[in-house]
């Protein structure tokens, strides 16, 4: 099975506002760079889409480390996920999870892998991750066009 790092990052300029996402997927020595943006949304959406896109690149069933500095998106979806699922996708609150449809697609995809989800902190030193947060913002800006 392929093993396959995927670093991944949101970003929205004002919450609402423009947002985008990036991920660089490796893979031995390969490196790829996608990316891409939405008019109106949250940083949360932004975050959730990196790590959805990023996964839906891979061809096949891999062992897959996914990179985050979100701890929504990493508790979300190793944690808080079994009781939103067990409970009709409802909080603990009794209201509709938000970003279900992010959700339902992240869990969908991830189960077709080996998915470890890994935490690191944002705007440090990881080099990957400060890479996808330049390329969220611009995504986010408008300064590049959508790659994914």
């Amino acid at each position: 099975m392929k093993k396959v790092q995927i670093i991944t990052d949101g970003s929205c300029i004002g919450n609402p506002g423009p947002g985008g996402w990036a991920c660089i997927l490796r893979f031995g020595g390969k490196e790829r760079e996608i990316y891409g943006s939405e008019p109106e949304t949250t940083n949360n959406r932004m975050e959730l889409q990196a790590a959805v896109e990023g996964l839906r690149a891979l061809k096949e069933p891999c062992q897959v480390e996914i990179v985050t500095d979100s701890n929504y998106v990493k508790h979300g979806i190793t944690e808080w996920i079994y009781r939103w699922k067990a409970n009709g996708w409802r909080t603990s609150g009794k209201k509709p999870v938000v970003n279900q449809d992010l959700w339902h697609a992240l869990d969908e995809l991830a189960a077709q892998h080996h998915a470890d989800w890994v935490w690191t902190k944002g705007h440090a030193s990881h080099a990957d991750n400060n890479r996808c947060d330049e390329l969220a913002q611009a995504a986010a800006r408008g300064q590049l066009s959508s790659e994914s």
